[in-house]
């Protein structure tokens, strides 16, 4: 099996290069099904709404994972209540709207698990991501309660990811970084099966400070009176990773980060 993760999906940009090529791209690369991090994806550049849930539903997306800015547009609190499809993560302070993991049906049967995590360094406060961690894999087994595992790892640090990236070795067929917006040059399987990449990049516009307008964020950084943030809109290019499953064992046979747009073409 093909999966598709697609990282933070900022603004207007990142919304309408991935409503416009989502399912071109799905049957040009043979993917059978595609996780996008949405909570950037709002016309703000934080949050996102029941309609652009919707549209990324419409368009091929089969869950969307969130962070951080997940309730930034309230009304996704009532949505998510009532959308499975549409996750945060598990370790925040409950009670909090919603599911942090979820198990899926692939065109073919195949269970899919979908688990949404959020660091604690640098992060809006929540629960030991990885007390929360330990707790999920003893009560849930890679090929016991899903045939696949794949984990969205909404964190500030490469060292946190890296290690919770060691921590699902074996139990999870991928773990991904998100938030911060660059991807990672560390695309690999680990020893024990995991596919792994700190950090999947953004669908978004490169030309700018991770999707924001960079001239007004250079401003903010030099004190200067600015507005509030405001993405970037210029040609998006989407990224992520597209990972290869042993439907039997649940673990990586292939992974390569995934780049489509003329923004990064020194990759």
């Amino acid at each position: 099996m093909k999966i598709l993760f697609l990282g933070d999906v900022v603004g207007p940009s990142g919304c309408s290069k991935l409503m416009n090529s989502l399912l071109e791209e799905i049957k040009k690369n043979k993917i059978d099904f595609v996780i996008a991090n949405g909570e950037n994806a709002a016309s703000q550049g934080v949050g996102l709404t029941k309609e652009i849930c919707k549209d990324f539903f419409n368009c091929g997306v089969n869950v969307i994972t969130t962070g951080n800015h997940v309730w930034d547009q309230k009304e996704i609190m009532d949505f998510i209540e009532k959308e499975e499809r549409l996750l945060r993560p598990k370790n925040l302070f409950e009670p909090s709207p919603g599911k942090g993991f979820n198990i899926y049906k692939g065109k073919d049967g195949t269970k899919i698990g979908v688990l949404n995590l959020m660091g604690n360094v640098f992060m809006k406060k929540s629960e030991d991501v990885f007390k929360v961690s330990e707790k999920f894999l003893k009560e849930y087994k890679l090929k016991e309660n899903y045939d696949l595992l794949i984990v969205d790892f909404h964190g500030e640090i490469t060292s946190e990811k890296n290690a919770i990236g060691h921590f699902f070795d074996g139990k999870a067929s991928l773990v991904v970084g998100t938030h911060t917006h660059i991807p990672t040059n560390d695309t690999r399987i680990l020893k024990g099966g995991t596919g792994y990449q700190t950090d999947a990049g953004m669908c978004g516009d490169y030309d700018s400070v991770i999707g924001m307008n960079k001239e007004n964020s250079i401003n903010r950084f030099l004190k200067k009176k600015t507005t509030k943030h405001y993405p970037a809109i210029g040609e998006a290019t989407l990224c992520g990773v597209i990972v290869e499953c042993n439907i039997k064992t649940g673990l990586a046979t292939n992974i390569k980060s995934y780049v489509y747009g003329n923004q990064l073409l020194n990759r």
